[in-house]
């Protein structure tokens, strides 16, 4: 499950290689109205063999910077919406450090599916979801949010969607009822030079697992 890598002389992540994304997610996010039942039908919080408990979801609170320290992700979050053709817009290219997180859906840490979005590159260099592919069940994602608080949760797995059968649902969708669960987003597979999009997405699934104090606020 690796990422396109930046070739020599680099390249622009395109539009259309950024449609497939936001489509889905669009088509994702028109489904919340109907309310879609969990994949698995639990009602608890099962998780896989060696994976820690769900935690409780938490109260609302925007999410203001997420950090995957098990391969250097430490990122601004910025809200963002649909653009005038109904897909959410994704992180300005010129910030390419920065994750954009879907302000139609759950904020992190509260119970449902949060949606965080990120570049892989950018015309000269990675970008901030680069090595997303390479994130593990069991590592950690931490998301400090406005109130104070850090929700913690624990990567469940890594997928790679290819674009030619994407299912919206089955990559976007909650796994179990009522527990606070994050998406983390971006496109993958591999570069395709004639169409000029990448084949893929990559997502990483993860569940809220604890809840801690953002360094350097007092107790």
């Amino acid at each position: 499950m690796s990422e396109g890598k930046t070739p020599a002389g680099g390249r622009l992540l395109t539009f259309a290689a950024w449609s497939v994304l936001v489509l889905g997610l669009w088509l994702w996010g028109r489904q919340l109205t109907v309310a879609p039942a969990p994949l698995d039908g639990q009602a608890g919080g099962a998780v896989g063999p060696g994976l820690p408990a769900a935690h409780a979801p938490l109260g609302a609170a925007l999410p203001q910077r997420v950090d995957v320290p098990s391969i250097g992700i430490q990122a601004p979050v910025i809200p963002r919406g649909l653009d005038k053709d109904g897909a959410i817009e994704p992180p300005p290219y010129d910030r390419p450090g920065t994750v954009g997180w879907w302000d139609k859906g759950a904020q992190p840490g509260t119970a449902g599916t949060a949606l965080m979005v990120g570049h892989v590159d950018t015309r000269s260099k990675p970008a901030v979801f680069y090595g997303l592919s390479s994130a593990q069940p069991g590592d950690k994602v931490r998301v400090v949010r406005a109130d104070g608080s850090l929700a913690e949760f624990t990567i469940e797995d890594v997928r790679v969607y290819e674009r030619a059968a994407f299912d919206a649902h089955k990559a976007y969708g909650p796994r179990v009822r009522g527990r606070a669960e994050l998406r983390l987003v971006t496109c993958g597979g591999t570069y395709d030079k004639v169409a000029k999009e990448y084949t893929a997405n990559v997502v990483v699934s993860a569940y809220l697992t604890g809840v801690g104090v953002r360094p350097g606020k007092p107790v």
